[in-house]
Parts: structure tokens; C-alpha cells; sequence
């Protein structure tokens, strides 16, 4: 029976580093069309169990999706998983190559589930929402700068890009609509999030775009997912404060927001938070279980494809 081979591949803007294990091999092409099509044609002689990558910024897409529609089993790990794999065999040097090995000993080592990424659709809908999250922060800053600056001119200045933001703001918007309309599988899930008080535009494309497993997951697994499932801290006889922690940050950000406005205008999740404020819980904390509610809540409908009604909260 031939030998598994694992794959660790080290990415960077010019350069992709290979390892392979256990056969110890190690080598680097271009990060590039023609380099990756030359890593496809070394990986299809060696045939892997797993090919792993580590996700640096928007670099690793075009080698894991060609990877992928090989055939090639994918996984992409967050770099904090990578660097506490690292401290845990007590590497501390680091170089490209030895990223490669490090990341090939992960894949051999632990064997994490292939990655099986988005359709284009879904691709297309994030890349519009990270750029209208680049363009808030934007926003953000010139705000700032047009309240800290005491010069007219600068003052006039910082409003005029203020003001050419907020239109690329709104042409993003429509942007993100129009992609959710072209797509009927897209628009159905839309229509059902949206009709739960407290779920606007922003949160409905921010959940499509970052969150495609809604619905197929069970509420405990989509609540870690996301991170806000509440995690023990505990050790002998002391029982620590229960913490969210991880997860995927930019659908808790938005998340948080639409709990913020569900507990005023989403009866079921109302009475929830309600109840915990009178039982003395804090309002950070009685927000937090709104959020992991609201969340398990959309998970359902998404699974059942049933809109928002009152009877629909857990």
C-alpha cells in the first residue's frame, strides 16, 4: 500500500514554498498562473492525502481554488492554529521553507477537514462586502480627522472625501444587492433573513457572504462557529467567568449590531433580554445571549426555509 503524502505550501506575494511529507521533499515555484499550473503538475505525480495552506490575506486564493478543481484535497488554516502548532514542537526559527515543513507536519500530524471553498457567487459577494468594509473604515478615519482639525481648508478637505465615500459607500450597497438579486438561490436566503426583526441589508449579504454553512450546521456548532458560544474556564475546585472568544469576527461585529437593535424591536428577543437584565446579568452579557439567540434563530429558518415569525424563537 503506497505511503500517505501530506502538503504544506507556505505562501507569499511572489513565491509559493512546497513541502512534502514524508518523503521530505522540498521545492518553490512562482506565484503565479504558469507556477501554480507547475505545482499542479508535481503534485499529480506525488498525489497527496492533503494539501494545506495557510490563509495570508487574498494571496493563497488562486493556488487553493486551482488546487481544488483538480481535485486536490484543500484545507486552509488560520494562522493562529499554525502558530500554536509551532510552540507546541518548540520551533521557534522561521523561514519560508520551514513554514512549508511546518505546515506539511500539521496536515500529516492532525489531518484537518478539506476545505471546500465557496461558489462564485458567494466569492463575488464577499469581495463587495470587504471592500465596503474597507471604504467604513475609511469613513471612519475621515471623521475622525474632520473633528480633530481646527483649519477651514483642511476641514473643507476632509469633507469632500468624506463625501465621495459615502457615495462609493452607497454604489457598494447597490452593488451587493444587485449581486444577491442575480442569484435566486442567493435572493431566497436574503428574503428569509430579512424578515426577522432587527436583520437589515448589512447583516442579511454580511451572513450570505462569510457565513455560507447557515443552516446546515447545529445550533451549538454554528454558535462556536461564529464565537459566540459561551467557554468554560475552569480548573480544580475554581470556576471561572464563562467568555466568548474566536470565531469569526466580522459576522459577530455585525451580529452585535443587530442585536442591538432586535432587543427593541424583535418582541421574542425583547422579552429575552429583559428577563436577563431582571435576573441582574449585565447588558453586555444579556446582549451576548440576544446574539447566540438571534443567530440560532436565523440558522433555523435557513435550515427549515421558513421566514421570521414569533413562534420561530427558541
Amino acid at each position: 500500500m503506497p505511503e500517505e503524502m501530506f502538503v504544506g505550501i507556505d505562501v507569499s506575494k511572489a513565491r509559493l514554498d512546497v513541502a512534502v511529507l514524508p518523503s521530505g521533499e522540498i521545492f518553490a515555484v512562482d506565484n503565479t498562473a504558469p507556477g501554480i499550473t507547475e505545482l499542479l503538475i508535481r503534485l499529480s505525480e506525488v498525489q497527496p492525502q492533503l494539501v494545506v495552506l495557510e490563509a495570508t490575506g487574498g494571496l493563497f486564493q488562486a493556488a487553493m481554488l486551482t488546487l481544488h478543481d483538480a481535485g486536490f484535497s484543500v484545507t486552509v488554516l488560520n494562522p493562529r492554529q499554525v502558530r500554536h502548532f509551532s510552540r507546541a514542537l518548540g520551533k521557534h526559527a522561521k523561514t519560508d521553507r520551514m513554514d512549508a515543513v511546518l505546515l506539511a507536519k500539521f496536515a500529516q500530524t492532525l489531518q484537518p477537514e478539506a476545505h471546500v471553498p465557496s461558489d462564485a457567487s458567494h466569492r463575488a459577494l464577499e469581495a463587495l462586502l470587504a471592500r465596503r468594509r474597507q471604504v467604513v473604515d475609511l469613513l471612519t478615519m475621515e471623521r475622525n480627522r474632520l473633528h480633530s482639525s481646527r483649519d477651514p481648508y483642511v476641514q473643507r478637505d476632509v469633507q469632500e472625501v468624506i463625501t465621495y465615500l459615502e457615495g462609493r459607500r452607497t454604489q457598494l450597497d447597490q452593488a451587493l444587492q444587485d449581486a444577491v438579486q442575480h442569484d435566486p438561490q442567493l435572493q431566497a436566503t436574503y428574503a428569509l433573513l430579512t424578515s426577522a426583526p432587527g436583520v437589515g441589508p448589512v447583516m442579511a449579504v454580511t451572513l450570505l457572504a462569510q457565513l455560507p454553512e447557515l443552516g446546515s450546521l447545529s445550533r451549538q456548532k454554528v454558535a462556536s462557529l461564529v464565537g459566540v458560544a459561551p467557554l468554560n474556564w475552569d480548573s480544580g475546585k475554581s470556576r471561572g467567568h464563562r467568555s466568548i472568544w474566536g470565531g469569526r469576527a466580522e459576522v459577530r461585529q455585525v451580529l452585535y449590531m443587530s442585536a442591538v437593535s432586535a432587543v427593541r424591536w424583535n418582541p421574542a428577543l425583547k422579552a429575552v433580554f429583559d428577563q436577563l437584565i431582571q435576573r441582574g446579568k449585565p447588558t453586555k452579557v444579556a446582549l451576548v445571549a440576544c446574539m447566540r439567540r438571534l443567530l440560532v434563530t436565523l440558522n433555523a429558518m435557513v435550515r427549515d426555509q421558513t421566514p421570521w415569525h414569533a413562534r420561530s424563537a427558541p
